[in-house]
């Protein structure tokens, strides 16, 4: 599944006028293969043996390339580093409190929420966040030792 992913969001990438380098290839692919939405400095911290020539700033630059081509979704949470989601369907976020964890949930009960909400309010609605927030299974399970 990675691998058609991948070469669905190079070709996307490639539709939109936007050049393949090394880097941008290594970070796409990081974003698919990892679950744990990870900040840009994670990234560069991953990939920095690989490629010694790139920066921060790069990972950051790309980053915003694909979120501009519908590739990656910024998640802000008040502090001050956003995390970044590879983002090829709709679904949710469950956070732990504790450490930081986001998981990724499908709920199809709020498939039509949107339409929902702009057929109460005449809101003409772009898009919804919903994240549920609490302990995960690993912490519950240190807290309790």
């Amino acid at each position: 599944m990675a691998a058609s992913q991948l070469k669905e969001a190079l070709d996307t990438l490639k539709e939109s006028g936007v050049r393949i380098t090394p880097q941008r290839h290594a970070i796409l692919q990081y974003l698919i293969d990892t679950k744990s939405h990870p900040t840009a400095d994670e990234i560069y911290k991953a990939l920095e043996g690989k490629f010694p020539n790139m920066s921060v700033a790069t990972v950051y630059n790309n980053l915003r390339v694909f979120r501009e081509v519908g590739l990656v979704k910024e998640l802000t949470y008040g502090d001050a580093s956003s995390r970044f989601d590879f983002a090829t369907h709709e679904h949710y976020h469950a956070i732990c409190e504790s450490c930081g964890k986001i998981v990724d949930f499908q709920y199809p009960g709020l498939d039509e929420v949107e339409q929902f909400a702009s057929h109460m309010t005449g809101y003409k609605v772009s898009h919804h966040r919903l994240e549920v927030y609490g302990i995960c299974p690993e912490c519950a399970k240190k807290e309790s030792h």
